[in-house]
C-alpha cells in the first residue's frame, strides 16, 4: 500500500471474482437484449426474466386467492404488472452494478480519499455511482483495466437509461393497441363478453332475421387482424399478459375466447352464414391461444370443468334461434364443435387459471348490462325521477 498526497491505493486481484461478474454481466445483457429487442420468444431453459416472474408471480397470485372481494382482487391482481415491470428494470440494474463490482474487485485497483481501506462494499458503491454516472470522485480507479471497466459501465448506465425511455411506452402502446378492440366489444358482445350475445345483437341489427354476411365478415376480420397483432405484441413483450384490462369484467383472454368461440359456432354450421373468414379468424385466434399458453408458462389440467353441457348447448341453440339463427343440431354437428372446442379450450382454460382470468360463458342466463350503460350518478338520476335509466342501473353493480 502506497500513500500519495493523502490517498491510499488498494491493488487487489482475484480472478474469480472478476469471472463470476463477467458471467453476471454477460447473462443480465442477454436476457435484456432477448426481453426488449429480440421480436420472438426464447427458449432456453432459464432466463433471468422468466425466473423473476415465476418468482413473484407465485406469491402474488397466492395473496391474492385470499382476497375475497371480487373488484379488490382483480384491483391487487392489476398492480402486478406495471410493478413487475418497474422491479424487472431494477433488478437489471442492481445485477449489472454487482457484476461490474465483482470485476472491479478482481481486476482493478482503486484509491480513496483519507486513509480508509478499499473494500467489497466500497467498490459495489463505487460501481453503482459510475452506473448512474454520480462521479463524486472519493474512490478513483488508477490502473488501465479499472479506468476502462468505469469508461464502459458508465455508457451502459446511459445505455440503460435509453432503455427505460424506449421500453416503457412501447410495452403501454401495444397495451393501449390491444384494449381499444376490448372496449369496443362492450357494445357488441356484453360485459363480459359471449358468443350468443355477439351473434344475436349482429343479427339483430338487420332489417331480416339472420347475420348479414358482408357485416359478419368484417367484424371477424377485424377480430382476425387483433388475434394476430395480440400474438405478436404479447411474444414480443411477455409482461403484457400480466396487464389486466381497466374493467374487472373484460380481459384479453375473455376477448379471445369469445372469437373462438363465435367461430366455433359459425364452423358447426349456422343456416344461411358462410365460413369462410370465420375459419381464418379461428385459425389465428387458435394459435394465440396456443403460443401465449406457452408464454405463461401455463400447465395442462385434464379435469378442467365442461364450460358447454348438454343443457346450456340447447339453451344456446334456443337463444340463437329466437334471433333467426338456425344452428345444426345433429349429432354431426355436436361433434364437430366439441372436436372445434377441445382445439383451444384447454389452452384457454390454463391461462385463465394461471393468470387468474376468468374465461367467458357461452351465453349468460340472465340479461346483464353492458359497462357503457353503468355510471356512478345513476342511482342519484333514478331518485330525481328518471325511472327507466335507473332501472336498468339496478341489475347490477358499477362496473369499474
Amino acid at each position: 500500500m502506497a500513500e500519495i498526497q493523502g490517498l491510499v491505493m488498494h491493488p487487489h486481484t482475484s480472478i474469480v471474482a472478476a469471472l463470476f461478474g463477467v458471467a453476471i454481466i454477460w447473462m443480465i445483457l442477454l436476457d435484456a437484449f432477448e426481453t426488449v429487442v429480440l421480436p420472438r420468444r426464447v427458449l432456453r431453459n432459464f432466463r433471468v426474466t422468466a425466473y423473476f416472474y415465476r418468482r413473484t408471480w407465485i406469491p402474488w397470485r397466492g395473496i391474492a386467492q385470499r382476497i375475497k372481494t371480487p373488484r379488490r382482487q382483480q384491483n391487487f391482481l392489476g398492480y402486478f404488472g406495471p410493478l413487475s415491470l418497474i422491479l424487472l428494470l431494477i433488478v437489471w440494474a442492481a445485477a449489472l452494478i454487482f457484476g461490474f463490482a465483482l470485476m472491479q474487485y478482481g481486476f482493478g485497483s482503486h484509491e480513496q480519499l483519507g486513509n480508509e481501506p478499499i473494500t467489497f462494499g466500497r467498490i459495489v458503491y463505487q460501481s453503482g455511482e459510475t452506473f448512474f454516472t454520480l462521479g463524486y470522485g472519493d474512490i478513483v480507479p488508477t490502473s488501465g483495466t479499472s479506468r476502462a471497466l468505469s469508461v464502459i459501465e458508465a455508457g451502459m448506465g446511459f445505455a440503460f437509461l435509453g432503455i427505460v425511455i424506449g421500453y416503457i411506452p412501447t410495452v403501454y402502446s401495444a397495451f393501449s393497441r390491444r384494449e381499444i378492440q376490448i372496449s369496443m366489444l362492450d357494445a357488441r358482445a356484453g360485459s363480459p363478453p359471449t358468443a350468443a350475445e355477439l351473434l344475436v345483437r349482429l343479427a339483430g341489427r338487420t332489417a331480416d332475421p339472420g347475420v348479414d354476411q358482408r357485416t359478419l365478415d368484417e367484424v371477424l376480420r377485424g377480430w382476425e387482424r387483433w388475434c394476430a397483432e395480440l400474438l405478436e405484441s404479447q411474444i414480443s413483450y411477455p409482461v403484457l399478459s400480466f396487464f389486466r384490462s381497466q374493467h374487472s369484467n373484460q380481459s384479453w383472454l375473455a376477448a379471445l375466447t369469445t372469437m373462438l368461440d363465435v367461430t366455433s359456432l359459425i364452423l358447426t354450421g349456422i343456416e344461411g352464414v358462410q365460413a369462410g373468414q370465420a375459419k381464418l379468424t379461428f385459425a389465428m385466434a387458435r394459435h394465440a391461444a396456443v403460443d401465449l399458453a406457452q408464454v405463461v408458462n401455463a400447465r395442462h389440467d385434464p379435469n378442467a370443468p365442461d364450460r358447454l353441457p348438454g343443457t346450456d348447448f340447447d339453451a344456446l341453440r334456443d337463444s340463437l334461434a329466437a334471433a333467426g339463427l338456425e344452428l345444426r343440431i345433429d349429432e354431426n354437428a355436436r361433434d364437430k364443435l366439441m372436436q372445434l372446442r377441445s382445439m383451444y379450450e384447454p389452452y384457454v382454460h390454463a391461462t385463465g387459471h394461471n393468470l387468474m382470468m376468468t374465461l367467458p360463458p357461452w351465453r349468460h342466463p340472465t340479461k346483464l348490462r353492458d359497462n357503457w350503460k353503468a355510471g356512478p350518478w345513476d342511482q342519484l338520476i333514478q331518485a330525481r325521477g328518471l325511472g327507466d335509466l335507473g332501472r336498468v342501473q339496478q341489475q347490477g353493480e358499477f362496473h369499474f
